[in-house]
């Protein structure tokens, strides 16, 4: 029989190394307390505000959420399985966890989560939490009816938190519903073909919002990682006032 302080030792070990696989968080502070940003896994963030906890689009297993707190609240943009990400939400805990989807999303969700669930439709808008969370659409261009992300079926979401406003994107292109956003603080943006668009898209989009921070993430496509450090240059070549944050949302690479 192995002892029992070598079941310690192992269980330190592995959350030591998930912990320095992670990119590390960063803070926004609002009226109300500080908001902690961690980046989790491609389009998968927690924020932790007030007490409470809050998941978007959990992927990547239950080790991706090593010593962060069980969820007070999920968000879920789309139903594909790198945000609908079924295995995840069964191995982690969400006893306590309210979910806010879109109805494509909350079909897919088991018996057993379905009084847990506040469906919104893009324009809807909820408090949960404390938090403020407006739906936005999120697409590909042109619109057509074979579109990986038709409009309507999946979820953007602005949160309101302690006065400040996070974007966050979802797959999308840089429709103009995202280019006329206005006082957001903190945006996370996707860039990633064939899914969702390319680096450039990103940029012009972004420099037509303005958000003060933005983090590029979601950005694995068909042909590997999206050049990134490219990203920051066009959007500080337009606007040297945004704050382009690059993290490493792929810890294993």
């Amino acid at each position: 029989m192995v002892p029992k302080y070598l079941f310690a030792l192992l269980f330190a070990f592995l959350f030591s190394q998930a912990q320095a696989q992670r990119a590390p968080s960063d803070l926004l502070e609002t009226k109300k307390g500080s908001v902690i940003m961690q980046p989790i896994l491609h389009g998968s963030v927690v924020f932790t505000w007030n007490k409470k906890t809050i998941y978007v689009d959990p992927y990547g297993g239950a080790a991706a959420f090593t010593g962060i707190a069980a969820p007070d609240l999920i968000l879920i943009t789309d139903i594909h399985g790198d945000h609908t990400d079924l295995k995840t939400l069964e191995a982690i805990n969400t006893t306590k966890a309210k979910f806010v989807v879109p109805a494509a999303v909350a079909e897919m969700l088991p018996a057993s989560l379905k009084s847990k669930i506040t469906i919104l439709k893009n324009g809807d808008q909820t408090i949960q939490s404390g938090v403020g969370i407006t739906a936005l659409p999120m697409y590909n261009l042109p619109e057509t009816a074979d579109s990986r992300h038709p409009k309507g079926r999946g979820n953007g979401y602005v949160l309101n938190i302690g006065g400040k406003n996070i974007y966050l994107s979802g797959d999308t292109e840089d429709i103009p519903e995202m280019r006329a956003l206005q006082n957001i603080d903190v945006a996370f943006v996707c860039m990633n073909l064939p899914f969702t668009m390319d680096v450039d898209q990103a940029a012009q989009g972004v420099l037509a919002f303005k958000p003060k921070v933005v983090y590029p993430y979601h950005y694995r496509g068909q042909s590997g990682l999206s050049d990134v450090e490219n990203f920051k240059k066009l959007v500080n070549a337009g606007n040297n006032q945004i704050d382009v944050r690059l993290r490493n949302w792929y810890p294993t690479n």
